[in-house]
């Protein structure tokens, strides 16, 4: 078996140290042949520096490094072009003039390492003159390949005087390619936002986002045939850990980190999890834990929006057409992030909908689990025996003990996050249960009503009804009327080919109280 590339970002040296390399350079030959300026938005640690360093190895004609792969035979290796790569992700961006220096720095290097000597002073002006006088020394256009573009303004979003100081430095910095447009045979940016205002995307030529492309859709990422072809081995290994036969331990494997989507038709495994998984030879949520987006979780806590993802959302295809950093919503970013993908595309409508959704197991678990960290001030060690004693409190009933779970969980919510809404308690009483391990439903349509909550394990159904307060109506009294409408309008009629045990649930301003009932 080839090593494992975990870590690795270099195309070279993973091709010169024996590693696995899925191959993706026919969705790079289609790139490079049929157009000039593009834009790929992909989540963190999902291979977008590793395709970087690919181009850069194609256009400095690094034939050696692709022996066996499709592009081989495809291209003259002859065609060698100067290379400007530039890697946000190991630049200093902590203040506007941080940034100054660190593309300074930059500039002066890539023009020392190609023997040129700049004389300009200001930083665009640099950056025109290392793209002029890169093409006049070798008399080929120069390929300009910037990596993590939006990375000194996502890392701030939280903090507007550093925001929009990297935002005005970028935007000057970038509006010098348009200038310089005859001197460029490719322009390739990565990132995670497409942000507005950057002249990147006004000015820029309109660069071609593929982003949402059906023809790049799997460009990052492995698809099943990918996995199952490149990893044969490595998958029998793990299901052999598990004890468990190869397909019982697919569906494992694709369950946890498959579901990614761009066009809501193919879908492909998150590259880094799987690395680890195979490495590890354990199911365990790799991708979350290298550090969830900071200002990610910063802005859906300030503004109250406890539990964003827990059912799927539709938006339009104007959702991605470009964002104001001073003002994005949550739904944008958690797609952006990685934290929902697309799940469908419906062209029946004008301009295209599509359906958002968690991608997977390992999201949907650890970013919950973060929600429920977050708000309630749990760590994730004490979440875990809470779950696993709220679990067993509602198949055995146990009223007294799942109201007292649930009083230290709302009591553990600061003051200053609680909202007098019922809908604030719907969903965060639905995010708990999300946490329990159920896959759960809100707002279920019956014949003769709407359900607030139905969740379900192998041989259980649990029928809720949530009922809210702010104070002037007694927890006995609400309790009781949600027990009613479910009897009443028989919500559990559809389950009773199972265990039912129906709830009732009663916030009263800041406090909590439940009922339990097994149908028999």
């Amino acid at each position: 078996m080839k090593n494992l590339p975990i870590g690795t970002q270099s195309f070279s040296v993973l091709r010169n140290t024996d590693c696995l390399y899925v191959d993706k350079t026919e969705y790079i030959y289609r790139m490079i042949t049929t157009g000039r300026i593009y834009f790929l938005s992909r989540p963190r640690r999902f291979g977008k520096s590793l395709l970087v360093s690919t181009l850069e190895a194609i256009f400095k004609g690094q034939k050696e490094l692709f022996e066996g792969l499709y592009i081989q035979d495809k291209r003259d290796w002859t065609q060698q072009h100067p290379v400007i790569r530039l890697d946000f992700g190991g630049r200093a961006h902590r203040t506007g003039d941080e940034l100054k220096v660190s593309l300074n720095e930059f500039l002066d290097e890539t023009a020392g390492d190609n023997h040129l000597l700049l004389v300009k002073t200001e930083l665009p002006d640099k950056f025109g003159e290392l793209i002029k006088k890169l093409h006049q020394s070798t008399g080929q256009q120069v390929v300009v390949l910037v990596d993590e573009y939006d990375k000194p303004i996502t890392d701030h979003l939280s903090h507007p005087e550093t925001r929009e100081a990297n935002k005005t430095i970028l935007h000057d910095f970038y509006q010098v390619l348009k200038a310089v447009d005859e001197h460029i045979r490719l322009i390739f940016l990565t990132g995670v936002s497409k942000f507005s205002g950057l002249s990147v995307f006004s000015a820029l030529n309109n660069p071609d986002d593929i982003t949402l492309n059906p023809e790049y859709a799997t460009i990052c990422g492995y698809t099943q045939e990918e996995l199952e072809s490149c990893f044969t081995e490595r998958i029998d290994d793990v299901a052999r850990c598990y004890n468990k036969s190869r397909d019982e331990m697919l569906d494992t494997i694709r369950t946890w980190y498959d579901g990614y989507s761009w066009d809501g038709r193919t879908s492909v495994y998150n590259p880094f999890s799987t690395l680890l998984l195979f490495s590890n030879r354990e199911i365990d949520d790799y991708w979350f834990r290298t550090g969830s987006p900071t200002f990610l979780m910063d802005i859906v806590k300030k503004r109250n929006r406890i539990a964003l993802a827990l059912e799927p959302v539709k938006v339009t295809s104007r959702t991605f057409n470009g964002y104001d950093p001073a003002n994005i919503d949550e739904i944008s970013l958690l797609f952006q992030t990685g934290y929902l993908t697309v799940k469908e595309k419906d062209f029946s409508s004008i301009p295209a909908q599509y359906t958002l959704g968690i991608p997977n197991e390992e999201v949907r678990t650890s970013f919950l689990e973060y929600l429920l960290n977050a708000y309630s001030a749990y760590s994730v060690e004490q979440v875990q025996p809470l779950i696993s004693d709220m679990q067993q409190q509602i198949h055995a009933g146990d009223t007294a003990g799942l109201e007292k779970n649930l009083r230290l969980l709302l009591a553990n919510i600061p003051g200053t996050l609680h909202i007098g809404k019922e809908a604030y308690y719907h969903s965060m009483f639905l995010t708990w249960m999300k946490l329990l391990g159920f896959d759960i439903h809100g707002e279920v349509i019956t014949n003769i009503g709407r359900i607030d909550a139905v969740w379900q394990q192998p041989e259980l159904t649990v029928v809720a009804e949530i009922k809210y307060s702010a104070g002037k109506v007694k927890a006995d009294s609400l309790l009781t009327a949600a027990m009613e409408q479910i009897h009443d309008r028989r919500y559990y009629e559809k389950y009773l080919d199972r265990k039912v045990i129906l709830m009732a649930v009663a916030f009263t301003g800041k406090a909590v109280r439940c009922r339990l009932e097994e149908m028999q």
